[in-house]
């Protein structure tokens, strides 16, 4: 059995994700989980607020709700994840989110970030270069158009929040269809394979799907 860890920015365990990535990761895989939020309650979550000038991350806490946070007040913590996993016996360690980490942490084992996968794939798939990115927040769409501009010539941001309404999504997936745009980058971790299949019937664009892409990858370390 090989041990694999992830690693959630919000509490694990991320129950929600593990639905889609679990079936992909087989038998031989044990799946050991950290958040870098976990023990925290929400008033002490909340004293996390991003500022006008912080990188906005959201996520997943453990009671099905989500929170909006400053990326700094969580790296350590984040770092004390990676430590209590190689604890464990990792071999890997998969980050359950989508966000632009900086380059601080130290690890016996491999870290894979699904940013870093998304920012090689999507412009190799991308024939002309022009995408439409989902993301969770309007807090984000400023961040993820400064990102997407590095690899991408043409890039449009929709809002919508696989934490909220079903709604939402449906909305965000109709402003796609209207969009001259080569696919559709499902930008956050929290997006599950049940919505992607519907943001495509709806948007009739070919979508990419975060958890699942970055789940492969780390199969094919594994294999």
């Amino acid at each position: 059995m090989i041990k694999v860890g992830a690693i959630t920015i919000g509490q694990s365990p991320r129950t929600d994700v593990t639905q889609d990535i679990l079936p992909l990761l087989g038998d031989q895989v044990e799946l050991l989980q950290a958040g870098g939020l976990d023990g925290l309650t929400r008033e002490e979550i909340e004293a996390f607020q991003p500022g006008p000038d912080d990188y906005v991350l959201i996520s997943r806490l453990r009671d099905g709700s989500s929170a909006v946070f400053a990326e700094r007040y969580i790296l350590p913590r984040l770092q004390n994840c990676i430590d209590q996993l190689e604890q464990q016996g990792v071999e890997l360690i998969l980050f359950l989110c989508t966000g632009d980490f900086p380059a601080v942490f130290h690890s016996k084992v491999p870290l894979i970030f699904p940013c870093k996968v998304l920012n090689g794939l999507v412009p190799a798939l991308a024939g002309r270069s022009r995408i439409a990115v989902v993301t969770p927040t309007p807090q984000q769409v400023a961040q993820s158009e400064n990102k997407w501009r590095e690899y991408v010539s043409q890039v449009t941001v929709i809002p919508a929040s696989p934490y909220g309404s079903p709604e939402e999504l449906d909305r965000a997936a109709r402003q796609a269809a209207e969009m001259d745009v080569d696919l559709v980058v499902m930008d956050c971790i929290g997006y599950s394979a049940e919505m992607k299949a519907k943001f495509h019937e709806i948007s009739g664009k070919p979508v990419i799907l975060s958890r699942t892409l970055a789940t492969r990858v780390l199969m094919e370390l594994l294999s």
